[in-house]
């Protein structure tokens, strides 16, 4: 229990300390003085351009489009049904569909337009928080997070690094290409990973008190 309460604080800490930075980067492209901070990292990131190395973001900004996101997340739904994993098939829905959700509200209200100095793709909609990071960020962490309970030892890490690089590739191709902000990169980041740590803490939650509640009726 003591362990628990623990790991529900810590997550709880957390969230605070994300909903602060999100928070931060919100006022400070409100202000305006974001800039400074958005322009340097512009000009390190598509300072690098090249046809080929373009091509290769291109690809990535496809795997976390929503198309993409929405098969990859069918298929692991027909998984998780298939092997009776109930409270997982819940938990991914909530993740998956709050993050949706979560974005399009964000973006509505803050209705940041998109940077257009040098776009390499186009695209409609508004800018902030960025929905292909957000996407990423969540459905990578929640898939890492199912297969870290079935896999052990060296997979593991693999796990965590693949998860880690196809976020990493998807921020940094949204940057590339010209149609998002870091700071809006940045508020995708903070903001799926405040609504995974909630869908993930009350999963734990949950799964603790059934638990002990099996242990106790036997």
């Amino acid at each position: 229990m003591r362990e628990l309460s623990g790991r529900l604080l810590t997550a709880l800490i957390s969230c605070l300390i994300l909903a602060a930075v999100f928070g931060y980067v919100a006022s400070s492209i409100s202000s305006g003085s974001i800039v400074r901070f958005d322009s340097a990292i512009i000009d390190v990131v598509q300072g690098r351009e090249a046809p080929g190395l373009t091509e290769v973001m291109k690809v990535f900004t496809t795997i976390g489009s929503t198309t993409t996101v929405l098969i990859f997340s069918l298929i692991t739904l027909g998984l998780l049904l298939y092997f009776r994993q109930k409270a997982l098939t819940i938990l991914f829905v909530i993740v998956i569909g709050g993050t949706g959700i979560l974005n399009l509200v964000l973006k509505l209200f803050f209705q940041r337009a998109r940077p257009d100095l040098h776009r390499l793709v186009e695209i409609s909609g508004y800018s902030f928080p960025s929905g292909h990071t957000m996407m990423a960020t969540s459905l990578y962490v929640i898939l890492a997070f199912i297969l870290w309970r079935n896999i052990r030892n060296a997979g593991r890490i693999l796990i965590v690094f693949v998860a880690l690089f196809m976020i990493g590739m998807i921020c940094i191709s949204r940057i590339y290409l010209g149609v998002h902000y870091p700071s809006d990169v940045v508020g995708g980041i903070t903001a799926s990973s405040f609504w995974l740590l909630i869908s993930i803490s009350v999963y734990t939650l949950y799964m603790e008190r059934r638990s002990e509640s099996t242990v106790s009726n036997h």
